[in-house]
């Protein structure tokens, strides 16, 4: 059996006000994130994981900002969208591991319910998706409480 795996990473500013959107659920803050779509770094890093692994390109390149149509756009949908194309090319998602490096909120908090999101979105257990959170301990432009980044692992196996 063929295995392989891609690397994602989003990273996106806050604006004050919200939602803040985060591994497809909302969370309770006084900030959003700045993005052409719903700004869900989560969601977007797992997405260029998986394109990733199964060699399909990036979310650039399959929801472009220059197309109206992904303002303001759902990325649990995208996702979805992404999980089908990863299929269709013969593969299926084994593991999605993902961490959120932000000073707030805290994700642990959080933790459980983006991992059942983000698994009903791409139709696999919510045992074979990870998301955790980590500080960047006062450092830099995430340590100044400007954003948030997140890095993703998408394992894919064959045989979809």
């Amino acid at each position: 059996m063929s295995i392989r795996v891609g690397h994602g990473y989003d990273s996106h500013r806050f604006a004050p006000g919200g939602p803040l959107r985060l591994g497809g659920i909302t969370i309770p803050a006084n900030v959003g994130l700045v993005g052409h779509s719903d700004g869900d770094a989560v969601a977007h890093a797992i997405i260029d994981a998986m394109l990733g692994a199964a060699g399909a390109g990036s979310i650039g390149a399959l929801f472009p900002d220059s197309d109206p149509t992904n303002l303001g756009r759902d990325s649990l949908d995208m996702l979805r969208r992404v999980a089908h194309v990863v299929r269709t090319r013969g593969w299926v998602v084994s593991f999605v591991d993902a961490t959120v490096i932000t000073e707030r909120p805290a994700i642990a908090p959080h933790s459980e319910a983006m991992c059942r999101s983000l698994a009903s979105a791409m139709g696999i257990a919510i045992e074979s998706v990870s998301v955790k959170g980590k500080s960047n301990e006062g450092m830099g432009w995430i340590g100044r409480g400007e954003g948030l980044a997140c890095v993703a692992i998408a394992t894919l196996e064959q045989g979809g």
